[in-house]
């Protein structure tokens, strides 16, 4: 893919979320079913890294389980964070908790360095990885996030699959309406519209780039940054079936 169609696809997520990232909240005050499942399986404590953290219902969930530790949650867009801290200041953790929030952006080729030689017991990546296009960042975001785990340590993600549902399909845009043709972009690569009425009555409109995952490509990334997939599950949405969760292991 050409550097300037990379640079179109970050630009085209960058300004929905800094545009509609209040709003888009609004539809995130409860963590999927397949998050929870993944904080009820998997973690019991400990220091933890969320990128992609967005609007922080996650860090409340930590909170409501009485959780120790530590929970970092980054983002890049300001007014997700805004409303993350917002959520904190109404809620604060318990002792034996810390929970903090930064701005950073995951596309910046050395966004891991802020947070060495800190060794986390796990990385969550939930609607993460596939608003991040190419393949190379995706790789580099991964081993990036594996210099921060300890071995032995959980790198926990979900992908979107939204190909199961009908009325998701129906939001699927023609990459002309960005000035891109197919040939431009990967295999999976898809460009989706969304549609909000936020409190008050204001509608918002915006696109946003996804990427559509394969579990072969999945299973190829973790084999290359050293992890082995040691459960796999969908979850969340109309069928049960609109996320796919795995939890990788890094191994010794």
């Amino acid at each position: 893919m050409r550097e300037e169609t990379l640079q179109r696809l970050r630009t085209i997520n960058k300004e929905f979320y800094q545009r509609f990232g209040e709003a888009f909240a609004e539809t995130r005050r409860r963590i999927q079913p397949g998050v929870a499942r993944a904080l009820e399986e998997w973690i019991t404590g400990g220091h933890w890294l969320d990128i992609g953290c967005g609007s922080g219902t996650l860090s409340q969930a930590w909170i409501k389980r009485c959780l120790t530790g530590s929970y970092t949650g980054i983002d890049f867009s300001q007014p997700l964070l805004h409303e993350a801290r917002k959520l904190l200041e109404a809620n604060p953790p318990r002792q034996g908790l810390v929970i903090t929030f930064q701005q950073l952006d995951l596309m910046n080729e050395n966004w891991a360095e802020c947070y060495k030689p800190m060794a986390y017991d796990g990385v969550l990546a939930f609607a993460v990885l596939h608003h991040i296009p190419g393949s190379a960042a995706r790789m580099s975001l991964l081993r990036q996030a594996t210099t921060l785990i300890k071995p032995g340590g959980l790198f926990i993600h979900s992908e979107w699959q939204f190909q199961h549902s009908p009325k998701l399909m129906a939001r699927v845009q023609p990459w002309s309406k960005v000035n891109l043709r197919n040939e431009d972009v990967d295999v999976g690569d898809t460009l989706l519209d969304w549609r909000h009425e936020a409190t008050g009555g204001e509608k918002g409109y915006g696109l946003r780039y996804v990427h559509l995952f394969s579990r072969e490509e999945l299973q190829e990334m973790a084999d290359a940054c050293g992890f082995e997939i040691v459960q796999e599950y969908e979850s969340d949405g109309a069928g049960e079936r609109l996320g796919l969760y795995q939890v990788w292991r890094k191994l010794k």
